[in-house]
């Protein structure tokens, strides 16, 4: 198969490959997905693993037992709470990437991890764009169409704003 990196200088430009997972099973399927099918472009150049953090709320939501019934009150979150929560997310987040880049590693992979706080629609997108990436591959959720109306979906979000070809995959 001929490279179909683009000439710059007489050295061919990187062609970059970002996967963007989450904790789901369609986000793992993903990243497998890519090293199973896109091995040769991800040895010749950087495969980056982005996960997106979701932003604590400033509220959260108590409920108080009232005989059978349930109160629901809305609390502000006070700054104690606040970074507890973003530390537990990066936590995770680490994690996440961390056993993601051992995936890839046991496939003879070198990845790059990245994982920033955001809605993960715009995070993403803003990603894409200041890393130069050539390829966007996310996992689709198959989120029911009235939360897709409702939320939006990342996938759908990614097709149409972000600054290179996406690959949504599907699990079977």
């Amino acid at each position: 198969m001929a490279e179909q990196g683009v000439e710059n200088g007489g050295g061919l430009l990187e062609r970059k490959v970002m996967v963007a997972i989450d904790d789901s099973e369609c986000s793992h399927y993903a990243l497998m997905w890519v090293l199973d099918n896109l091995e040769e472009s991800i040895t010749k150049s950087p495969l980056v693993i982005f996960n997106a953090q979701l932003p604590p709320t400033n509220n959260s939501f108590t409920a108080a037992a009232l005989s059978s019934a349930r109160m629901y009150c809305s609390v502000s979150a006070t700054p104690e709470y606040t970074y507890t929560i973003q530390e537990q997310n990066r936590k995770l987040a680490f994690a996440l990437l961390e056993k993601a880049k051992e995936i890839c590693a046991g496939r003879g992979v070198d990845a790059e991890t990245l994982t920033e706080v955001g809605d993960p629609q715009s995070t993403i997108c803003d990603a894409v764009q200041r890393l130069n990436i050539s390829l966007l591959v996310l996992g689709e959720h198959g989120s029911g169409k009235i939360k897709r109306a409702i939320q939006g979906s990342v996938s759908s979000y990614c097709l149409h704003n972000a600054k290179c070809p996406v690959l949504v995959v599907k699990k079977p």
